[in-house]
Protein backbone atom coordinates (compact mmCIF):
# COMPACT_ATOMS: atom_id res chain seq x y z
CA UNK A 1 0.00 0.00 0.00
CA UNK A 2 2.49 2.45 0.55
CA UNK A 3 4.47 1.67 -3.01
CA UNK A 4 0.79 3.45 -3.82
CA UNK A 5 1.05 6.61 -1.97
CA UNK A 6 1.92 9.55 -4.79
CA UNK A 7 4.22 10.67 -2.30
CA UNK A 8 5.66 13.58 -4.30
CA UNK A 9 1.93 15.44 -4.13
CA UNK A 10 1.66 14.37 -0.28
CA UNK A 11 5.00 16.50 0.16
CA UNK A 12 4.21 19.52 -1.57
CA UNK A 13 0.11 19.04 -0.20
CA UNK A 14 1.06 18.07 3.80
CA UNK A 15 2.95 21.91 4.54
CA UNK A 16 0.77 23.93 2.16
CA UNK A 17 -2.67 22.24 4.18
CA UNK A 18 -0.76 22.46 7.69
CA UNK A 19 0.00 26.31 6.78
CA UNK A 20 -3.65 26.92 6.19
CA UNK A 21 -4.63 25.18 9.98
CA UNK A 22 -2.42 27.69 11.44
CA UNK A 23 -4.80 30.50 11.42
CA UNK A 24 -7.23 28.68 13.57
CA UNK A 25 -4.66 27.49 16.00
CA UNK A 26 -5.81 28.58 19.54
CA UNK A 27 -2.40 30.11 20.12
CA UNK A 28 -2.26 33.85 22.78
CA UNK A 29 1.51 33.78 22.69
CA UNK A 30 2.49 32.12 19.44
CA UNK A 31 4.31 29.22 21.76
CA UNK A 32 1.74 26.74 20.51
CA UNK A 33 2.22 28.31 16.67
CA UNK A 34 6.28 27.48 16.63
CA UNK A 35 5.91 23.89 17.70
CA UNK A 36 3.55 23.72 15.24
CA UNK A 37 5.26 24.85 12.74
CA UNK A 38 8.34 23.03 13.69
CA UNK A 39 6.50 19.71 14.02
CA UNK A 40 5.37 19.84 10.49
CA UNK A 41 9.31 20.62 9.08
CA UNK A 42 10.58 18.06 10.79
CA UNK A 43 7.40 15.78 9.94
CA UNK A 44 8.10 16.39 5.82
CA UNK A 45 11.68 15.94 6.12
CA UNK A 46 11.02 12.35 7.51
CA UNK A 47 8.52 11.66 5.01
CA UNK A 48 11.24 13.01 2.40
CA UNK A 49 13.80 10.25 3.68
CA UNK A 50 11.31 7.66 3.90
CA UNK A 51 9.61 8.52 0.44
CA UNK A 52 13.20 8.31 -1.13
CA UNK A 53 14.83 5.36 1.02
CA UNK A 54 12.24 3.27 0.06
CA UNK A 55 11.01 3.97 -3.34
CA UNK A 56 13.84 5.55 -4.96
CA UNK A 57 16.87 4.02 -7.15
CA UNK A 58 19.65 5.68 -7.13
CA UNK A 59 21.21 3.61 -10.07
CA UNK A 60 18.44 4.58 -12.41
CA UNK A 61 18.83 7.63 -14.15
CA UNK A 62 15.37 8.02 -15.09
CA UNK A 63 12.47 10.07 -13.62
CA UNK A 64 10.82 8.00 -10.76
CA UNK A 65 7.95 8.30 -8.14
CA UNK A 66 6.23 9.57 -11.11
CA UNK A 67 2.58 11.20 -10.70
CA UNK A 68 0.64 12.55 -13.49
CA UNK A 69 -2.98 13.69 -13.36
CA UNK A 70 -5.04 15.89 -15.44
CA UNK A 71 -5.47 19.36 -13.55
CA UNK A 72 -7.08 22.09 -16.41
CA UNK A 73 -7.32 19.73 -19.50
CA UNK A 74 -9.46 23.27 -21.31
CA UNK A 75 -5.29 24.56 -20.84
CA UNK A 76 -3.61 21.26 -21.18
CA UNK A 77 -2.43 21.83 -17.31
CA UNK A 78 -1.45 18.27 -15.92
CA UNK A 79 -0.34 17.83 -12.07
CA UNK A 80 2.84 16.25 -13.33
CA UNK A 81 5.39 15.65 -10.61
CA UNK A 82 8.80 13.04 -10.76
CA UNK A 83 12.11 13.26 -9.32
CA UNK A 84 15.69 12.02 -10.56
CA UNK A 85 19.49 12.68 -9.88
CA UNK A 86 19.10 15.99 -10.26
CA UNK A 87 15.97 17.44 -8.17
CA UNK A 88 15.64 14.27 -5.45
CA UNK A 89 18.67 15.71 -3.55
CA UNK A 90 17.70 19.33 -4.26
CA UNK A 91 14.69 18.55 -2.42
CA UNK A 92 16.47 17.10 0.61
CA UNK A 93 17.99 19.92 0.63
CA UNK A 94 14.89 22.00 0.68
CA UNK A 95 13.31 20.13 3.71
CA UNK A 96 16.47 20.12 5.83
CA UNK A 97 17.44 24.00 5.21
CA UNK A 98 13.84 25.28 5.73
CA UNK A 99 13.77 23.01 8.91
CA UNK A 100 16.16 24.50 10.45
CA UNK A 101 15.37 27.91 9.45
CA UNK A 102 11.73 27.74 11.19
CA UNK A 103 13.70 26.23 14.22
CA UNK A 104 16.14 29.40 13.46
CA UNK A 105 12.97 31.97 13.91
CA UNK A 106 12.20 30.75 17.40
CA UNK A 107 13.12 34.63 18.29
CA UNK A 108 9.76 36.36 15.95
CA UNK A 109 7.32 37.63 18.07
CA UNK A 110 5.44 39.85 15.74
CA UNK A 111 2.86 38.75 13.33
CA UNK A 112 3.80 34.72 14.86
CA UNK A 113 1.13 33.15 13.02
CA UNK A 114 1.58 34.97 9.57
CA UNK A 115 5.06 34.08 9.47
CA UNK A 116 5.34 30.34 10.14
CA UNK A 117 2.24 30.08 7.46
CA UNK A 118 4.12 31.80 4.99
CA UNK A 119 7.30 30.12 5.83
CA UNK A 120 5.91 26.67 5.24
CA UNK A 121 4.15 27.85 1.76
CA UNK A 122 7.26 28.74 0.95
CA UNK A 123 8.34 25.03 1.20
CA UNK A 124 5.29 23.55 -0.21
CA UNK A 125 6.25 25.90 -3.22
CA UNK A 126 9.84 25.39 -3.22
CA UNK A 127 9.07 21.48 -3.51
CA UNK A 128 6.90 21.80 -6.36
CA UNK A 129 9.49 23.67 -8.39
CA UNK A 130 11.74 21.11 -8.06
CA UNK A 131 9.54 17.88 -8.36
CA UNK A 132 7.35 19.55 -11.73
CA UNK A 133 7.13 17.74 -15.14
CA UNK A 134 5.04 20.12 -16.76
CA UNK A 135 6.01 23.52 -17.64
CA UNK A 136 2.58 25.53 -16.21
CA UNK A 137 2.80 23.90 -12.89
CA UNK A 138 7.03 24.58 -13.27
CA UNK A 139 5.99 28.21 -13.65
CA UNK A 140 3.40 28.41 -11.09
CA UNK A 141 4.92 26.59 -8.38
CA UNK A 142 8.07 29.48 -9.54
CA UNK A 143 5.48 32.38 -9.00
CA UNK A 144 3.74 30.80 -5.56
CA UNK A 145 7.03 30.67 -4.28
CA UNK A 146 8.11 34.70 -5.06
CA UNK A 147 4.78 35.33 -2.71
CA UNK A 148 6.34 34.51 0.67
CA UNK A 149 9.44 35.95 0.23
CA UNK A 150 8.35 39.09 -0.91
CA UNK A 151 6.10 39.01 2.22
CA UNK A 152 8.51 38.15 4.45
CA UNK A 153 11.14 40.25 3.68
CA UNK A 154 8.53 43.57 3.59
CA UNK A 155 7.25 42.75 7.11
CA UNK A 156 10.06 40.90 9.13
CA UNK A 157 13.03 43.00 7.37
CA UNK A 158 15.28 45.37 8.65
CA UNK A 159 15.09 49.38 7.84
CA UNK A 160 15.05 49.78 4.07
CA UNK A 161 12.73 46.38 3.59
CA UNK A 162 9.95 48.02 1.20
CA UNK A 163 12.71 48.78 -0.58
CA UNK A 164 14.51 45.34 -0.62
CA UNK A 165 11.45 43.36 -1.38
CA UNK A 166 9.90 45.60 -4.01
CA UNK A 167 13.39 45.48 -6.44
CA UNK A 168 13.07 41.61 -5.01
CA UNK A 169 9.50 41.32 -6.51
CA UNK A 170 10.22 43.52 -9.91
CA UNK A 171 13.80 41.51 -10.44
CA UNK A 172 12.00 38.21 -9.78
CA UNK A 173 8.76 38.61 -11.52
CA UNK A 174 9.76 40.35 -14.44
CA UNK A 175 12.33 37.47 -15.15
CA UNK A 176 9.84 34.82 -14.68
CA UNK A 177 8.02 36.21 -17.74
CA UNK A 178 10.53 34.69 -19.87
CA UNK A 179 9.72 31.29 -18.44
CA UNK A 180 6.27 31.59 -19.50
CA UNK A 181 6.91 33.13 -23.01
CA UNK A 182 9.78 30.03 -23.56
CA UNK A 183 7.92 27.26 -21.69
CA UNK A 184 4.67 28.70 -24.42
CA UNK A 185 6.78 29.01 -27.49
CA UNK A 186 7.98 25.66 -27.26
CA UNK A 187 4.76 23.61 -26.12
CA UNK A 188 3.01 25.56 -29.03
CA UNK A 189 5.96 24.98 -31.74
CA UNK A 190 5.11 22.03 -34.18
CA UNK A 191 2.28 19.68 -34.44
CA UNK A 192 1.60 18.76 -32.01
CA UNK A 193 1.11 21.00 -28.46
CA UNK A 194 2.27 20.28 -24.82
CA UNK A 195 3.98 21.34 -21.56
CA UNK A 196 5.23 17.89 -20.63
CA UNK A 197 8.94 18.32 -20.30
CA UNK A 198 9.91 15.08 -21.42
CA UNK A 199 7.62 15.57 -24.23
CA UNK A 200 9.40 19.19 -24.87
CA UNK A 201 13.02 17.90 -24.51
CA UNK A 202 12.63 15.49 -27.63
CA UNK A 203 10.91 18.06 -29.94
CA UNK A 204 13.57 19.04 -33.14
CA UNK A 205 13.69 23.46 -33.22
CA UNK A 206 15.41 25.20 -35.56
CA UNK A 207 18.53 26.77 -34.05
CA UNK A 208 17.52 30.11 -33.86
CA UNK A 209 14.47 29.14 -32.28
CA UNK A 210 16.60 27.46 -29.48
CA UNK A 211 18.55 30.09 -29.01
CA UNK A 212 16.30 32.51 -28.41
CA UNK A 213 14.18 30.23 -26.03
CA UNK A 214 17.56 29.57 -24.40
CA UNK A 215 18.58 32.98 -23.72
CA UNK A 216 15.29 34.14 -22.18
CA UNK A 217 15.39 30.84 -19.69
CA UNK A 218 18.94 32.37 -18.85
CA UNK A 219 17.67 35.49 -17.87
CA UNK A 220 14.99 34.04 -15.93
CA UNK A 221 17.24 31.39 -14.24
CA UNK A 222 20.21 34.36 -14.25
CA UNK A 223 17.88 36.42 -12.13
CA UNK A 224 17.49 33.99 -9.24
CA UNK A 225 21.02 32.41 -9.33
CA UNK A 226 21.66 35.09 -9.87
CA UNK A 227 23.97 36.06 -12.77
CA UNK A 228 25.71 39.59 -13.20
CA UNK A 229 24.25 41.92 -14.25
CA UNK A 230 20.85 40.68 -12.97
CA UNK A 231 22.16 40.32 -9.30
CA UNK A 232 22.03 43.22 -7.85
CA UNK A 233 18.75 42.56 -6.06
CA UNK A 234 20.60 39.85 -4.13
CA UNK A 235 22.27 41.86 -1.27
CA UNK A 236 19.74 44.55 -0.77
CA UNK A 237 17.18 41.53 0.13
CA UNK A 238 20.32 39.91 2.53
CA UNK A 239 21.01 43.00 4.03
CA UNK A 240 17.41 43.21 5.07
CA UNK A 241 16.08 40.03 5.22
CA UNK A 242 15.53 38.05 9.24
CA UNK A 243 18.33 35.58 9.05
CA UNK A 244 15.63 32.84 8.97
CA UNK A 245 14.74 34.21 5.45
CA UNK A 246 18.18 34.46 4.19
CA UNK A 247 19.02 31.14 5.23
CA UNK A 248 15.96 30.19 2.86
CA UNK A 249 17.08 32.29 0.29
CA UNK A 250 21.00 31.29 0.15
CA UNK A 251 20.09 27.38 0.90
CA UNK A 252 17.25 27.09 -1.55
CA UNK A 253 16.44 29.74 -3.81
CA UNK A 254 19.27 30.62 -5.56
CA UNK A 255 19.57 26.85 -6.38
CA UNK A 256 16.37 27.10 -8.05
CA UNK A 257 18.15 29.59 -10.94
CA UNK A 258 20.98 26.37 -10.98
CA UNK A 259 18.28 23.67 -11.31
CA UNK A 260 16.12 25.43 -14.25
CA UNK A 261 19.18 26.19 -16.11
CA UNK A 262 20.31 22.07 -15.87
CA UNK A 263 16.60 20.80 -16.31
CA UNK A 264 15.64 23.15 -19.47
CA UNK A 265 18.99 25.03 -20.67
CA UNK A 266 20.80 22.26 -20.75
CA UNK A 267 18.42 19.29 -21.18
CA UNK A 268 15.94 20.52 -23.34
CA UNK A 269 17.76 23.00 -25.59
CA UNK A 270 21.26 20.79 -25.59
CA UNK A 271 22.01 22.42 -29.71
CA UNK A 272 21.59 25.96 -28.25
CA UNK A 273 23.19 25.33 -24.98
CA UNK A 274 26.17 23.75 -27.13
CA UNK A 275 26.64 27.14 -29.08
CA UNK A 276 26.45 29.11 -25.73
CA UNK A 277 28.12 27.53 -23.41
CA UNK A 278 31.39 29.52 -23.85
CA UNK A 279 29.42 32.92 -22.92
CA UNK A 280 27.76 30.24 -20.08
CA UNK A 281 31.48 29.70 -18.97
CA UNK A 282 33.00 33.50 -19.35
CA UNK A 283 29.92 34.96 -17.33
CA UNK A 284 30.65 32.39 -14.47
CA UNK A 285 33.83 33.85 -14.46
CA UNK A 286 32.54 37.00 -14.37
CA UNK A 287 30.63 36.18 -11.35
CA UNK A 288 33.68 34.55 -9.75
CA UNK A 289 35.78 37.91 -10.06
CA UNK A 290 33.28 40.19 -9.63
CA UNK A 291 31.53 39.05 -6.73
CA UNK A 292 34.86 37.96 -4.64
CA UNK A 293 35.93 41.76 -5.36
CA UNK A 294 32.54 43.52 -4.19
CA UNK A 295 32.64 41.52 -1.28
CA UNK A 296 35.59 43.77 -0.18
CA UNK A 297 33.74 46.96 -0.34
CA UNK A 298 30.56 45.98 2.25
CA UNK A 299 30.78 47.40 5.31
CA UNK A 300 27.39 45.64 5.74
CA UNK A 301 27.85 41.76 7.16
CA UNK A 302 25.02 40.00 5.29
CA UNK A 303 25.99 41.86 2.05
CA UNK A 304 29.26 40.73 2.21
CA UNK A 305 28.33 37.40 2.59
CA UNK A 306 25.44 37.77 -0.13
CA UNK A 307 28.30 39.11 -2.73
CA UNK A 308 30.30 36.16 -1.84
CA UNK A 309 27.35 33.60 -2.84
CA UNK A 310 27.35 35.65 -6.13
CA UNK A 311 30.63 34.36 -6.60
CA UNK A 312 30.52 30.54 -5.43
CA UNK A 313 27.44 30.61 -8.09
CA UNK A 314 29.75 31.57 -10.67
CA UNK A 315 31.17 28.04 -10.23
CA UNK A 316 27.92 26.52 -10.95
CA UNK A 317 27.64 28.51 -14.19
CA UNK A 318 31.55 26.75 -15.04
CA UNK A 319 30.33 23.54 -14.41
CA UNK A 320 26.90 23.63 -16.58
CA UNK A 321 29.24 25.23 -19.23
CA UNK A 322 31.99 22.26 -19.56
CA UNK A 323 29.82 20.42 -21.80
CA UNK A 324 30.64 16.93 -19.16
CA UNK A 325 29.51 14.83 -16.42
CA UNK A 326 33.07 16.00 -14.45
CA UNK A 327 31.50 19.61 -14.85
CA UNK A 328 27.89 19.04 -14.22
CA UNK A 329 28.91 16.73 -11.18
CA UNK A 330 30.84 19.72 -9.66
CA UNK A 331 27.72 22.08 -10.55
CA UNK A 332 25.00 19.80 -8.21
CA UNK A 333 27.74 19.39 -5.65
CA UNK A 334 28.62 22.80 -5.45
CA UNK A 335 24.99 23.88 -5.47
CA UNK A 336 24.18 21.24 -2.46
CA UNK A 337 27.29 22.55 -0.76
CA UNK A 338 26.77 26.47 -0.97
CA UNK A 339 23.26 25.68 0.26
CA UNK A 340 24.48 24.37 3.48
CA UNK A 341 27.48 26.91 3.84
CA UNK A 342 25.64 30.30 2.92
CA UNK A 343 22.73 28.99 5.63
CA UNK A 344 25.34 28.48 8.28
CA UNK A 345 26.68 31.85 7.56
CA UNK A 346 23.57 33.61 7.44
CA UNK A 347 22.24 32.08 10.32
CA UNK A 348 25.77 33.04 12.47
CA UNK A 349 25.16 36.31 11.26
CA UNK A 350 21.52 36.71 12.58
CA UNK A 351 23.04 35.77 16.05
CA UNK A 352 25.64 38.47 15.83
CA UNK A 353 22.75 41.38 14.52
CA UNK A 354 20.06 39.44 17.47
CA UNK A 355 23.07 40.64 20.05
CA UNK A 356 24.01 44.29 18.54
CA UNK A 357 20.94 45.50 16.51
CA UNK A 358 23.74 46.41 13.87
CA UNK A 359 25.40 44.83 10.67
CA UNK A 360 27.66 47.55 10.41
CA UNK A 361 31.11 45.36 10.34
CA UNK A 362 33.42 48.78 11.54
CA UNK A 363 31.15 48.91 15.08
CA UNK A 364 32.17 45.39 15.44
CA UNK A 365 35.34 44.04 16.81
CA UNK A 366 37.03 42.09 19.64
CA UNK A 367 33.83 39.46 19.70
CA UNK A 368 36.66 36.37 19.75
CA UNK A 369 37.10 37.03 23.18
CA UNK A 370 33.57 37.61 24.37
CA UNK A 371 31.33 35.79 21.65
CA UNK A 372 34.16 32.39 21.90
CA UNK A 373 31.52 30.09 20.66
CA UNK A 374 30.38 32.19 18.33
CA UNK A 375 33.95 32.81 16.90
CA UNK A 376 34.56 29.35 16.40
CA UNK A 377 31.27 28.16 14.44
CA UNK A 378 31.91 31.31 12.22
CA UNK A 379 35.28 30.13 11.19
CA UNK A 380 34.59 27.28 10.42
CA UNK A 381 31.96 28.36 8.49
CA UNK A 382 34.65 30.48 6.61
CA UNK A 383 36.84 27.81 5.62
CA UNK A 384 34.03 25.84 4.55
CA UNK A 385 33.24 29.15 2.40
CA UNK A 386 36.89 29.23 0.94
CA UNK A 387 36.94 25.65 -0.31
CA UNK A 388 39.32 24.58 2.84
CA UNK A 389 40.25 20.70 2.00
CA UNK A 390 38.04 18.59 4.11
CA UNK A 391 34.94 20.71 3.39
CA UNK A 392 32.31 20.08 0.82
CA UNK A 393 33.42 23.49 -0.81
CA UNK A 394 36.09 22.81 -2.00
CA UNK A 395 35.14 19.17 -3.47
CA UNK A 396 32.43 21.11 -5.11
CA UNK A 397 35.41 23.39 -6.87
CA UNK A 398 38.20 20.88 -7.34
CA UNK A 399 35.24 19.15 -9.30
CA UNK A 400 34.64 21.60 -11.56
CA UNK A 401 38.24 22.50 -12.00
CA UNK A 402 38.45 19.12 -13.11
CA UNK A 403 35.83 19.34 -15.50
CA UNK A 404 37.05 22.43 -17.22
CA UNK A 405 40.26 20.72 -17.73
CA UNK A 406 39.03 17.63 -18.83
CA UNK A 407 36.19 18.63 -21.47
CA UNK A 408 37.32 17.70 -24.79
CA UNK A 409 35.05 20.21 -26.37
CA UNK A 410 36.92 23.63 -25.52
CA UNK A 411 40.30 25.01 -26.98
CA UNK A 412 43.31 24.82 -24.66
CA UNK A 413 43.61 28.63 -24.74
CA UNK A 414 40.05 28.77 -23.49
CA UNK A 415 40.39 26.23 -20.96
CA UNK A 416 43.12 28.02 -19.64
CA UNK A 417 42.00 31.38 -19.49
CA UNK A 418 38.53 29.93 -17.92
CA UNK A 419 41.14 27.89 -15.38
CA UNK A 420 43.02 30.96 -14.44
CA UNK A 421 40.43 34.05 -14.33
CA UNK A 422 38.54 31.39 -11.81
CA UNK A 423 41.76 30.43 -9.72
CA UNK A 424 41.82 34.40 -9.44
CA UNK A 425 39.00 33.99 -7.22
CA UNK A 426 39.84 31.05 -5.16
CA UNK A 427 42.76 33.44 -4.01
CA UNK A 428 40.23 36.28 -3.62
CA UNK A 429 37.78 34.66 -1.77
CA UNK A 430 40.29 33.66 1.35
CA UNK A 431 41.15 37.21 1.39
CA UNK A 432 38.03 38.68 1.74
CA UNK A 433 36.32 36.24 4.32
CA UNK A 434 39.92 36.48 6.37
CA UNK A 435 39.62 40.02 6.50
CA UNK A 436 35.95 39.74 7.46
CA UNK A 437 36.64 37.74 10.38
CA UNK A 438 39.41 39.54 11.42
CA UNK A 439 37.63 43.06 11.11
CA UNK A 440 34.49 41.49 13.29
CA UNK A 441 36.21 39.30 15.69
CA UNK A 442 39.68 40.47 16.03
CA UNK A 443 41.10 43.75 17.29
CA UNK A 444 39.32 46.42 19.54
CA UNK A 445 35.97 45.82 20.55
CA UNK A 446 33.74 48.61 18.75
CA UNK A 447 31.15 51.08 20.49
CA UNK A 448 28.51 48.51 20.99
CA UNK A 449 28.04 48.01 25.06
CA UNK A 450 29.47 44.45 26.62
CA UNK A 451 26.24 43.60 27.81
CA UNK A 452 25.07 42.76 24.20
CA UNK A 453 27.80 40.34 23.81
CA UNK A 454 25.97 37.18 24.72
CA UNK A 455 27.39 34.06 23.53
CA UNK A 456 25.31 31.05 21.29
CA UNK A 457 22.70 29.10 23.31
CA UNK A 458 22.12 25.72 23.35
CA UNK A 459 19.36 25.74 20.26
CA UNK A 460 22.09 27.87 17.99
CA UNK A 461 24.94 26.04 18.12
CA UNK A 462 22.56 22.39 17.63
CA UNK A 463 21.27 24.31 14.36
CA UNK A 464 24.75 25.47 13.10
CA UNK A 465 26.51 21.86 14.16
CA UNK A 466 23.67 20.41 12.24
CA UNK A 467 24.65 22.12 8.97
CA UNK A 468 28.65 21.61 9.69
CA UNK A 469 28.01 18.35 9.95
CA UNK A 470 27.10 17.83 6.47
CA UNK A 471 29.56 20.29 5.34
CA UNK A 472 32.63 18.40 6.75
CA UNK A 473 30.95 14.63 6.00
CA UNK A 474 30.82 15.75 2.12
CA UNK A 475 34.15 17.33 2.40
CA UNK A 476 35.71 13.74 3.45
CA UNK A 477 33.45 11.48 1.69
CA UNK A 478 31.91 13.36 -0.86
CA UNK A 479 30.43 9.59 -2.42
CA UNK A 480 27.61 10.31 -0.16
CA UNK A 481 26.23 13.03 -1.84
CA UNK A 482 27.64 11.93 -5.41
CA UNK A 483 25.74 8.65 -5.75
CA UNK A 484 22.64 10.09 -5.59
CA UNK A 485 22.96 12.46 -9.11
CA UNK A 486 25.86 10.54 -10.77
CA UNK A 487 23.91 8.42 -13.05
CA UNK A 488 21.80 11.51 -14.02
CA UNK A 489 24.69 14.11 -14.53
CA UNK A 490 26.42 11.21 -17.21
CA UNK A 491 23.14 10.48 -18.87
CA UNK A 492 22.50 14.02 -19.42
CA UNK A 493 26.48 14.04 -20.09
CA UNK A 494 25.94 11.56 -22.93
CA UNK A 495 23.01 13.17 -24.99
CA UNK A 496 25.25 16.16 -24.63
CA UNK A 497 27.76 14.10 -26.21
CA UNK A 498 25.38 12.72 -29.09
CA UNK A 499 24.81 16.68 -29.77
CA UNK A 500 27.95 17.93 -29.56
CA UNK A 501 29.26 15.26 -32.56
CA UNK A 502 26.14 16.57 -34.39
CA UNK A 503 27.29 20.25 -34.55
CA UNK A 504 30.93 19.18 -34.93
CA UNK A 505 29.82 17.65 -38.06
CA UNK A 506 27.93 20.97 -39.34
CA UNK A 507 31.16 22.99 -38.68
CA UNK A 508 29.20 25.69 -37.60
CA UNK A 509 30.63 26.77 -33.60
CA UNK A 510 31.77 29.22 -31.31
CA UNK A 511 35.67 30.10 -31.80
CA UNK A 512 35.82 28.74 -28.21
CA UNK A 513 34.98 25.30 -29.19
CA UNK A 514 37.28 23.05 -30.65
CA UNK A 515 34.93 20.74 -32.05
CA UNK A 516 36.67 19.82 -35.13
CA UNK A 517 39.05 18.08 -32.88
CA UNK A 518 36.15 16.88 -31.14
CA UNK A 519 36.73 13.10 -29.85
CA UNK A 520 34.10 11.51 -27.25
CA UNK A 521 35.61 11.18 -24.00
CA UNK A 522 35.13 8.04 -21.52
CA UNK A 523 31.37 9.10 -19.20
CA UNK A 524 31.69 5.62 -17.55
CA UNK A 525 35.15 6.41 -15.63
CA UNK A 526 33.85 9.94 -14.58
CA UNK A 527 32.87 8.75 -11.24
CA UNK A 528 35.78 7.03 -11.17
CA UNK A 529 38.15 10.22 -11.58
CA UNK A 530 36.12 12.23 -9.41
CA UNK A 531 36.71 9.51 -6.41
CA UNK A 532 40.00 8.81 -7.42
CA UNK A 533 41.46 12.54 -6.82
CA UNK A 534 39.02 12.22 -3.39
CA UNK A 535 40.66 9.19 -2.43
CA UNK A 536 44.77 8.88 -3.93
CA UNK A 537 44.30 5.28 -2.08
CA UNK A 538 42.12 4.05 -4.94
Amino acid sequence: MLTQIPWLTVLIAFPLVSAIAIPILPDPNGKTTRWYALSTALIELALMVYAFWGNYTFSLADLQLTETYPWVPQIGLNWSLAVDGLSMPLILLTGFINALAIFAAWNVTKKTKLFYCLMLVLLSAQIGVFAAQDMLLFFLMWEIELIPVYLLISIWGGPQRQYAATKFILYTAVGSIFILVAGLAMAFYGDTTTFDMAALAQKHYPLAFEMLSYIGLLIAFGVKLPIFPFHTWLPDAHGEASAPVSMVLAGVLLKMGGYGLIRMNVQMLPHAHIHLAPILAVLGVVNIVYGALNAFSQANLKRCLACSSISHMGFVLIGIATLSNLGLNGAVLQMVSHGLIAASLFFLAGIIYDRTHTLTIEKMGGMAKLMPTVFALFTISGMASLALPGMSGFVGELTIFLGVANTTVYTASFKLMVILLAAVGLILTPIYLLSMLRRVFYGKAGDIASSAWIDAQPREVFITICLLLPIIGIGLYPKIVMQTYDVTTMAIAQNLEQEVTVVAQQGHFSSALALQEFHAPDLSTSGQKIMGVMNPAR
